[in-house]
């Protein structure tokens, strides 16, 4: 995948949810790599801190605790931000719950709608006026193979990244003419804490070793492998960038494979 230059990125204010770890850190590092101004978003302060202490001094890395699910927090995070207009967001915040669909309780469905979907949709909404100002925009939402296609005992979380999908289908449509661009991308099992919980979950569920739990995970990958927040992060940048302009509407899997 070509990725877009950091002199296109360069100034770009960049909102990440989810940001204090995992998948959303790895964004957020390449982000700034590339030039872009970054705001960090998520429910844990002490991550979210030590990364924009990590990241290069022209980030301007601000960091906001966020509960995306809550339309108030949203409201007020974004009415903090000292990076003026969003032209980049990226909707990484999500979880992951698992249940088979006859134990799937009332709070556990509208748990996994209200972070993965409701959130992407209340972000979007407040990043959406500035870029319409600007003409300019990119909004990258992190769905999954689960929103490709069905696995079994996640009804719920696939229900909500399928949603996060047609989400992203829609809005990419009714604002595809004023230079903003809607993709989302589907990562398939990945290193992260999420990933570390599950192989700790099927352990202390079936008495399998640890290595033997990653690689049924890791069977799901064609390339017999678990995808890197790298690889996730590299997709995000390519979609912010210029070379990216008339990629729109689109989910694209990185899952070596596993969603064609």
């Amino acid at each position: 995948m070509v990725n877009g230059s950091a002199s296109s990125l360069a100034g770009r204010h960049a909102v990440v949810t989810g940001a204090g770890r995992g998948i959303g850190a790895a964004i957020a590092r390449r982000l700034a790599a590339d030039g872009a101004r970054l705001t960090l978003l998520g429910r844990q302060e002490g991550p979210l801190q030590e990364l924009a202490a990590e990241l290069p001094t022209s980030a301007q890395a601000q960091a906001i605790v966020c509960d995306v699910a809550d339309p108030a927090a949203v409201a007020r995070a974004f009415g903090q931000m000292s990076g003026g207009a969003v032209h980049i967001l990226v909707n990484n915040a999500g979880q992951a719950a698992s249940a088979p669909f006859g134990r799937t309780s009332d709070e556990l469905w509208q748990g996994m709608l209200a972070v993965n979907l409701t959130g992407t949709f209340l972000c979007a909404r407040a990043a959406l006026p500035g870029m319409l100002a600007a003409g300019w925009g990119r909004i990258v939402n992190i769905s999954s193979t689960a929103g490709q296609r069905g696995y079994a005992y996640v009804s719920a979380y696939a229900a909500a990244k399928h949603g996060v999908i047609g989400l992203t289908r829609s809005l990419a449509l009714e604002i595809a003419s004023k230079g903003i661009t809607v993709n989302a991308v589907c990562p398939g099992y990945t290193e992260t804490d999420l990933l570390r919980s599950s192989v700790d979950n099927v352990v202390a569920k079936t008495g399998r070793g640890a290595d033997e739990a990653r690689a049924e995970f890791a069977r799901h990958n064609p390339q017999g492998r678990i995808i890197q927040p790298e690889e996730v992060a590299s997709t995000v940048a390519w979609l912010c960038g210029s070379d990216a302009s008339a990629i729109n509407g689109q989910s694209i899997s990185v899952s070596g494979g596993e969603v064609m």
